[in-house]
């Protein structure tokens, strides 16, 4: 198509013309925005003298159907719904931040606590002697502490849910294989609460009875989540038949146990020593900086001072934008989210729950705001822990 100046000159001017129009009506949105948030204000410190809830469904419902009857075409229809849905978050927002400044959230349920006590503290970890666990207990409580190990990560909750341990040390991230799902499952099942976390750098051997060739093997034993870790090597054997079991450690003892030169585990050195086993091949994971982020978990609601991550469980409504709407309040507060995770639902077939690590403090007002706004508006939620 041939290029014609005066044709685009009088294009730009009709442009220049509407985008004045559009200024003129945007100032007009502004002033009644401001005139709206000052209403909502009035509307919150109401609610705050009369304690009434922050979040009335219905009266919203009915908003959005009314603004909806008033506009033409389904494309304004939505649209109309869009932005009152967003006007309507706002309001609420300011809303709990009333609630926060007037002191009417109360505290959230955590206490403040100067230390962990690690010295005379009784410690659980999964697993059994040269587990990956032991060495994480190790690094955040001392070698010489008091601990125990048990079989499984059910049973280190159940152990401090019960009062025989006050901490337990346990996985719950990957860097290469990602969440240790089970974990997330049982910190909604049970009550108990992160206060902290250590992370323990990986590194995967093959080991095996001493004298064992490589030529011998025909079974090699590890945890899940480590043959993952060392899919490369191992996939440069694939007559080797791979076996999960429980634990790094427990493939290394399964190998003294065994006395069986065609089987190796992927384990630790540490492991490899304490069960008497020779390194075959040192250092096989894909990557070089593997590392498992272990969390310490306790049956009280504490945190200590300098904690500055906060884990939570929400549920949302299963229907178009719940999930959207919940996110707002961290961006809403300013509040930097670092993570997020879903797992199923039980009984509920394609219904998730979510998992999320955002940066914060309990005596934070944002966090409190953040929290007011997450409670109220979502189908439950679980504080997971301030670390």
């Amino acid at each position: 198509m041939k290029f014609v100046p005066e044709r685009f000159g009088k294009d730009m001017a009709a442009l220049e013309e509407l985008r004045e129009q559009l200024d003129e009506i945007d100032g007009q949105i502004v002033r009644l925005f401001e005139q709206r948030m000052k209403v909502c204000e009035g509307v919150g410190e109401y609610k705050v003298k009369n304690g009434k809830k922050v979040l009335d469904r219905q009266r919203e419902k009915e908003k959005l159907a009314d603004v909806s009857s008033r506009v033409t075409g389904d494309f304004n229809k939505k649209g109309i719904q869009e932005l009152y849905e967003q006007l309507m978050s706002m309001s609420r927002k300011l809303q709990y931040r009333q609630l926060v400044e007037a002191g009417a959230l109360g505290r959230l349920p955590f206490i403040k606590v100067d230390s962990l006590q690690k010295d005379t503290a009784r410690v659980v970890y999964q697993g059994v002697e040269g587990a990956y666990g032991q060495a994480a207990m190790q690094q955040y409580f001392g070698k010489n502490c008091n601990c125990f190990h048990v079989r499984t990560f059910r049973d280190a909750m159940e152990a401090i849910e019960e009062g025989a341990a006050d901490y337990a040390v346990l996985p719950i991230e990957n860097s290469s294989a990602g969440a240790v799902n089970e974990m997330y499952d049982l910190l909604v099942e049970f009550e108990n609460y992160i206060v902290a976390e250590t992370i323990l750098p990986v590194t995967h051997t093959l080991a095996g009875l001493p004298g064992t060739n490589l030529k011998e093997i025909e079974q090699v034993y590890s945890k899940a989540e480590a043959l993952m870790q060392t899919t490369r090597f191992l996939d440069e054997h694939a007559d080797w038949q791979q076996i999960s079991v429980v634990n790094t450690a427990v493939a290394a003892k399964k190998i003294l146990e065994d006395q069986d030169m065609t089987q190796a585990a992927v384990c630790s050195a540490y492991a490899a020593e304490v069960y008497g086993l020779s390194v075959l091949v040192d250092d096989i994971n894909d990557e070089p900086g593997n590392s498992t982020r272990f969390i310490i978990a306790t049956n009280q609601k504490i945190f200590l001072p300098e904690a500055s991550k906060i884990s939570i469980c929400v549920e949302v409504a299963h229907e178009s934008g719940s999930l959207y709407r919940l996110l707002s309040h961290f961006i809403y507060n300013d509040l930097n989210m670092t993570k997020i995770e879903s797992r199923p639902i039980e009984g509920k077939n394609w219904e998730y729950r979510f998992f999320i690590d955002f940066d914060g403090n309990m005596e934070d007002p944002a966090v409190k705001n953040a929290i007011r706004g997450l409670r109220e508006e979502a189908r439950s939620l679980k504080i997971l822990g301030n670390y």
